[in-house]
């Protein structure tokens, strides 16, 4: 019983890691400056999952956090010559640098990880529940 509490304890610590991500990523969709108030747009996290042996037994194993790495594709680039940030010179003069973020896609992923989230809720509450009645038939 307490193994699968292990597991599901460990999906929810990782879904909470992806959805921190995700919610960073909605809410930076329009920087444009770094850490540093240099013009370098932001780029997405995104959370790698990998089996945690540690978790579980035999048949069975958790999940963590392998990794977040940085999105490395290309920033979106929109002519706006008069923006205090465009591209002063070379091929994208006169061009702003915008995050390559998707609001679609990172909402689609933040429900999907509200609902494995609440998934290993569920599984919580049923192994609570077994073991509450468990007790109950061994007294």
């Amino acid at each position: 019983m307490m193994s699968s509490l292990d597991i599901s304890t460990s999906a929810l610590v990782a879904q909470r890691t992806r959805l921190n991500a995700i919610s960073g990523n909605i809410a930076n969709i329009s920087s444009l400056v770094d850490e540093n108030g240099m013009p370098n747009p932001y780029q997405a996290r995104q959370v790698i999952f990998q089996t945690d042996e540690t978790q579980g037994n035999g048949d069975a194993a958790g999940v963590k956090v392998s990794e977040v790495t940085l999105d490395d594709s290309e920033p979106l680039y929109r002519y706006q010559p008069e923006h205090p940030l465009a591209i002063k010179e070379g091929e994208w003069e006169g061009y702003v640098a915008y995050p390559n973020i998707d609001l679609t896609t990172q909402m689609v992923d933040a429900l999907e990880t509200t609902r494995a989230y609440e998934a290993n809720i569920g599984v919580i509450e049923i192994s609570k529940d077994m073991s509450r009645q468990r007790l109950a038939i061994l007294a």
